[in-house]
């Protein structure tokens, strides 16, 4: 009887754990409900990997465009080995359902197309990440904070964000014009104002050219004689490959007009974490590069 009586006891606390565990949430889809605690996740971009990773949550998978260097350094030191499921783009729904997952974590314009398909796989939280804004971004972290019922630990670190970033900022000469670019070998790409990267510009307290956004697109490709109407303060290059079309640019008289290019206030960073990884360690990573750069 004794026996009976603690078995009822303990299922009745699994069951109340079980309910004090469940989570509500709005994702791109609508209401995501989750009632129990993820321990299995995969995750299709690396904003959401930098978000498991802010909290301490190593993710099983993770669709890293089948190479593990470009997930941020500071997301790598933290969540260790996963199994990669592909690319962005396009990940493998075979390995994903081999990993048996209690939770996947989707971006809402990559991944929409395959979403019922994730669904059948397991319970899929669909957020926005690709041409995200930087707000954008820290709102869907704190929405996987609550998924994973580490809500507390996420706010916590979110106000540690806020805060490094208010010292990157101090940092800074403020007002200072400055335009994001990635360089390709053959092409150049604009972010606007409206991008990731122009969002964490714009949170440090630093400003932009101001651009046509009719259009809406937070990335643009431009040639020079557009480059040269932009006329940024500071040109921040965003290498994806090296060399790239800025040195091939730099023979070109035109080049030499940019007041970027007199002053000598050109300067190249990590294309990769700059503008594909995008998350709470992205963007801190992002200022610290900006403070070693052109700090005061």
């Amino acid at each position: 009887m004794v026996r009976l009586a603690h078995f009822f006891l303990l299922s009745l606390s699994l069951l109340i754990s079980s309910f004090a565990s469940a989570v509500e949430v709005q994702d791109s889809k609508g209401t995501f409900t989750l009632d129990y605690t993820p321990q299995r996740i995969v995750v299709l971009e690396f904003s959401f990997a930098d978000a498991l990773a802010s909290v301490g949550v190593s993710p099983i998978g993770i669709a890293d465009d089948k190479d593990a260097t470009r997930v941020l350094k500071e997301v790598r030191d933290v969540i260790g080995v996963w199994q990669s499921v592909g690319t962005r783009s396009q990940p493998s729904l075979e390995t994903i359902a081999s990993l048996k997952p209690d939770l996947i974590i989707a971006d809402i314009e990559r991944h929409e197309s395959v979403y019922e398909e994730l669904q059948k796989i397991a319970p899929t939280l669909i957020l926005p990440s690709r041409r995200e804004t930087y707000e954008d971004n820290l709102k869907a972290a704190a929405i996987i904070g609550k998924v994973l019922n580490k809500d507390h630990q996420m706010q916590e670190r979110l106000a540690v964000h806020k805060k490094t970033m208010q010292s990157y900022k101090e940092q800074l000469p403020q007002s200072a014009q400055l335009q994001f670019t990635v360089a390709r070998k053959d092409s150049l790409y604009l972010h606007t104002s409206d991008s990731y990267a122009g969002g964490v510009i714009t949170a440090l307290g630093l400003t932009q050219p101001e651009l046509d956004l009719s259009d809406k697109k937070s990335s643009r490709q431009i040639g020079l004689e557009q480059l040269l109407a932009v006329n940024p303060e500071y040109l921040i290059v965003g290498e994806y490959v090296s060399p790239n079309i800025i040195d091939t640019w730099q023979s070109n008289p035109l080049f030499g007009l940019l007041r970027a290019s007199q002053s000598q206030h050109i300067y190249a960073v990590d294309g990769n974490v700059w503008a594909r990884c995008r998350g709470i360690m992205a963007a801190e990573r992002m200022a610290q590069d900006l403070v070693a750069l052109i700090s005061h």
